[in-house]
């Protein structure tokens, strides 16, 4: 799938859309994106912040989205395990940046060159519009070479 038939997708999908959250950016390559969450009255929460909840989703599938993207076909990768450290109120429109290092993907590469999973933590921050960093994500994903088929005669 193309980069920007996946940003449309996301921006239509449900979760995404009636929480507020758009996709800006992801690059042709699947190593850079960009993610918008908007104050709307629905994803507030009771004092009046973006819901927590809200905030893990903006983040939610793009480094799983991005790593298997780049990778290609003969990868399987999985989120395996997910953190959020809230750090101060976010108001207003929030984003994260997510940007995938070719060095990430060869060390994915080496790492499940004769079968074996790897295991990989990738950080991102969610900011407001003065840059200041309102959480910090942590995604850790599974990664492992597709065993190849044989095709018999």
């Amino acid at each position: 799938m193309k980069a920007s038939t996946l940003r449309h997708l996301l921006n239509w999908w449900p979760p995404f859309l009636f929480a507020g959250i758009h996709v800006s950016a992801i690059d042709d390559d699947f190593r850079h994106a960009r993610v918008e969450l908007r104050m709307r009255p629905w994803n507030r929460n009771y004092v009046g912040t973006h819901f927590g909840g809200s905030l893990f989703a903006m983040t939610d599938p793009f480094w799983m989205l991005l790593v298997l993207n780049a990778l290609g076909r003969d990868y399987i990768v999985w989120d395996q395990a997910g953190q959020i450290q809230f750090v101060k109120p976010g108001r207003g429109t929030v984003h994260a940046r997510f940007d995938l290092d070719l060095s990430v993907l060869d060390e994915l590469r080496g790492a499940t060159a004769v079968g074996e999973k790897a295991l990989r933590w990738f950080d991102s921050n969610i900011v407001d519009a003065q840059g200041e960093v309102v959480a910090r994500i942590r995604k850790q994903l599974y990664v492992r070479r597709k065993p190849h088929r044989r095709t018999g005669n």
